[in-house]
């Protein structure tokens, strides 16, 4: 056929000829009944398309793709912080493709107020913690996982477990060599004088004349301290992402429903829920003096029977509202500008109440009743509330349970412990804020949220301090069915991004007839519960040991646990409730 000119069907003269030629190219292999197979269906095609279509055919047989290079790069998350971003390249039908990238949200706390030397010693052990990162993912991480199929999602996690383990021994041995050189280098204590009680003048010790001592009031016990992560971990959690959509992305799915596939054991569930917005509202608490610190964050939920997209935009109304209560002489852009890292607006009160009474009066104003047509959830330091005394913890949580929703924002141990232990050993609580950060798997993940359900408490994904703008964190919430999820407020591009994406899942779950309409939960009596295990042990035999031996630990704190958890709780209030102050011992 001449260049140009109409295409012509391949003469069937032609075929026995072909046939011939394939067959004997390929008789060592399994490739002649196919290929026959294959030219038999296509004797009437024309030839571009003939060749297109034996592509297409032979391409079924071809060697899955398999990872073949890593590259790990130093980026800024959304409020101007290094963390890592990774890409993952994979070899498909002989070539070397990109397949996709991820930027890890880094996990730490905003310091508000603190001092210089603090900033440093922070942004130092940052910078060091993403270079170590890179340095695994680009040199020895890069080795261990090329040729690893991304499909396979356990044996990563299970190269990677391994690969942390071997470096926590590593950091333990280094540190038990360094204190063994301090100690040999301080063989005999220097000679110091002792010093004389006798003051000068012949005045006796003590305080000043004439000023009365006073009994100090009770100090708010200081936070526990923060659990000890290893340097370049953040490496860890970004390729067990990074591994996760590499899989997705090859087999054309989106990364919720792969995760969905290795929640239920690969049988995908025929419908799927959309996780209920916690969205911020308001950031009151670190910008009060003395107590009113203890109202962290004011949170909106949108009702079950809503969509995302309709929740979403009433609380956008809402928000409005707000603006226009907080600056109602101008426009707004003086408030707006009042933006805070986790998207919402940031403003002092007088008193725990008017943050409340705000909100509430931005719904009358809209004819919203909240509570009904809107929940409340708030974000308190319950470590500074009940100054670490569990039994506090349980008194509200037999007061209020019945009627909301007591959640612990930050877990007592680390998801791979919690996993590891499989028991949430937290203070009594509906449920449990996941953050995806650090040395956390996928499979770990995977395994937290059954464990949670298994157990009856809620999960719920939350966005750490240093989000990124990568939205994987929504798949994550809607493959693994979390009950909620907490991305900030409807502001700042990485947390809208995040919104947008939730938007986008809701769309094509209803498109494709898969969105199952939302759910409500009923509250957990904690307080019939606690009344069930005492009627139980009260009719075991007396012992002389601790009346409430482990295996029924689960709903009292444990005398012996670390109740880290306590910092940074959650209250969701789906009604009013009144808390009596007798609750408090």
């Amino acid at each position: 056929m001449e260049p140009g000119g109409e295409r012509e069907l391949l003469p069937r003269r032609h075929l026995p000829e072909l046939r011939h030629q394939a067959a004997e190219y390929y008789r060592s292999n399994e490739v002649p009944q196919r290929l026959e197979e294959a030219l038999n269906a296509t004797f009437y095609l024309r030839p571009p398309d003939l060749y297109g279509h034996l592509a297409n055919y032979f391409s079924k047989f071809s060697k899955p793709p398999v990872i073949c290079k890593l590259i790990g790069r130093k980026v800024l998350d959304g409020i101007g912080r290094p963390t890592l971003e990774v890409e993952i390249f994979c070899t498909v039908k002989n070539h070397e493709k990109s397949i996709c990238s991820i930027v890890v949200s880094s996990h730490s706390e905003i310091l508000d107020n603190a001092s210089p030397e603090a900033i440093d010693a922070d942004e130092k052990e940052r910078n060091d913690s993403i270079n170590r990162a890179l340095e695994w993912v680009n040199g020895s991480l890069n080795e261990m996982l090329r040729d690893l199929q991304p499909a396979d999602q356990c044996k990563a996690d299970e190269l990677l477990g391994e690969y942390f383990a071997k470096k926590v021994e590593e950091e333990k041995e280094r540190k038990a060599i360094e204190k063994e050189e301090q100690e040999a280098a301080i063989s005999a204590p220097a000679y110091v004088p002792a010093l004389s009680a006798v003051t000068p003048s012949g005045k006796k010790k003590g305080g000043k004349l004439g000023k009365k001592s006073s009994v100090a009031e009770k100090p708010i016990s200081p936070a526990e301290p923060i659990e000890p992560l290893l340097c370049g971990s953040i490496a860890i959690g970004g390729l067990s992402l990074a591994v996760a959509k590499t899989g997705a992305t090859i087999n054309n799915i989106p990364l919720y429903l792969r995760l969905a596939l290795m929640k239920h054991d690969q049988d995908l569930p025929k419908e799927l829920t959309m996780p209920l917005p916690m969205v911020s509202l308001l950031s009151c608490g670190k910008s009060s003096s003395g107590k009113l610190k203890l109202m962290k964050e004011v949170m909106l939920v949108p009702p079950a029977e809503l969509t995302v997209k309709q929740g979403i935009e009433r609380l956008l109304e809402i928000q409005k509202q707000m603006v226009r209560l907080l600056d109602p002489v101008s426009k707004g852009p003086s408030v707006l500008k009042r933006i805070s890292h986790l998207g919402c607006l940031i403003t002092g009160c007088d008193s725990l109440e008017q943050p409340l009474i705000l909100l509430q009066t931005a719904c009358r104003n809209l004819g919203l009743e909240l509570g009904i047509d809107v929940q409340l959830a708030i974000n308190c330091a319950a470590h500074e509330l009940m100054d670490y005394d569990g039994q506090q913890w349980s008194n509200i949580c037999n007061a209020v349970g019945s009627r909301c929703y007591l959640i612990a924002e930050d877990a007592a141990k680390s998801i791979s412990k919690l996993v590891e232990d499989q028991n949430i050993n937290v203070p009594k609580c509906s449920g449990l804020i996941i953050k995806y950060t650090n040395q956390t798997k996928i499979s770990d993940l995977t395994e937290l949220t059954r464990l949670l359900e298994g157990q009856r408490h809620i999960a719920i994904l939350g966005s750490p301090a240093g989000e990124s703008s990568d939205d994987s964190l929504v798949d994550l919430a809607v493959g693994l069915g979390a009950r909620f999820i907490k991305l900030g407020g409807l502001s700042r591009g990485e947390r809208v991004t995040k919104y947008n994406r939730l938007l986008a899942i809701e769309e094509e779950l209803a498109k494709n007839g898969t969105l199952r309409s939302g759910e409500n939960h009923g509250f957990v009596d904690f307080a019939e519960e606690a009344l069930t295990v005492e009627e139980l042990l009260n009719a075991c035999p007396t012992t002389e040991q601790d009346p409430w031996p482990s295996e029924h630990s689960q709903p009292l704190l444990a005398q012996d646990q670390n109740p880290l958890s306590l910092h940074g709780s959650t209250l969701h209030l789906n009604e009013a409730t009144n808390l009596d102050p007798s609750i408090f011992p």
